[in-house]
């Protein structure tokens, strides 16, 4: 992947119109529109489940990139695929059947992603790459914006680079978590295809700026 896909993250968006905050991201240059889906047991806090995105999908011009933070992630990958999710990623340590799992969504014809939180190693899960569209490492732990960026997760990220290498894997990576101007230097110098960011887009004086310089423009 050459260009450096930008994916605002609507969880820092206005829930009250979420119509216009999709249709900004849109404006703005965003090239994926992230949204959060949690269930309070997999990680603390609730968000939307699979309504807001048969919602979203109606008013979005670009594709919903569909983060389940949720138990058992297998008992609804159906719905949320019928929503109108274009990639769909979830964690494979919630997952009784993360394989399984993956190969239903891309056997509807969605984008499959597996999720690892910065304590979670993706060694025992590095053989289900092969059948992965896109990987995403969370550079703060799942469950709520506005956290602080964890360093560590860029020699997660060189290492799963790596191990795609040695694997002749061309999987492009995404990061989510504490990404800013400054951050998304060091996150696309450790080889990131796409950035997630939420405070750093809808908190910008000049969003349609930020999303550029994000991408390195």
């Amino acid at each position: 992947m050459s260009k450096i896909l930008i994916a605002p993250s609507i969880l820092s968006g206005d829930f009250a119109n979420m119509e216009a905050t999709v249709k900004k991201v849109e404006e703005w240059g965003g090239d994926l529109v992230h949204c959060d889906v949690m269930d309070g047991v997999f990680v603390k806090n609730i968000t939307f489940g699979m309504p807001m995105i048969a919602a979203l999908k109606k008013v979005s011009g670009l594709p919903l990139d569909v983060h389940l933070m949720i138990t058992e992630p297998e008992r609804y990958i159906d719905e949320f695929i019928a929503a109108g999710s274009d990639w769909l990623s979830f964690h494979p340590n919630a997952s009784k059947d993360p394989l399984s799992a993956i190969r239903k969504i891309r056997e509807a014809g969605v984008k499959a992603g597996l999720v690892f939180n910065p304590d979670i190693p993706f060694q025992p899960y590095a053989h289900m790459f092969k059948e992965c569209d896109f990987i995403l490492v969370m550079s703060v732990f799942a469950g709520r914006g506005g956290q602080k960026f964890i360093e560590s997760s860029l020699q997660k990220i060189s290492e799963i680079k790596a191990y795609l290498r040695e694997n002749n894997l061309d999987i492009p990576i995404e990061i989510d978590g504490g990404i800013n101007e400054q951050t998304a230097i060091c996150a696309r110098e450790a080889g990131v295809d796409i950035l997630v960011a939420g405070s750093a887009v809808f908190g910008s004086q000049d969003p349609a700026k930020t999303i550029k310089a994000l991408r390195g423009e």
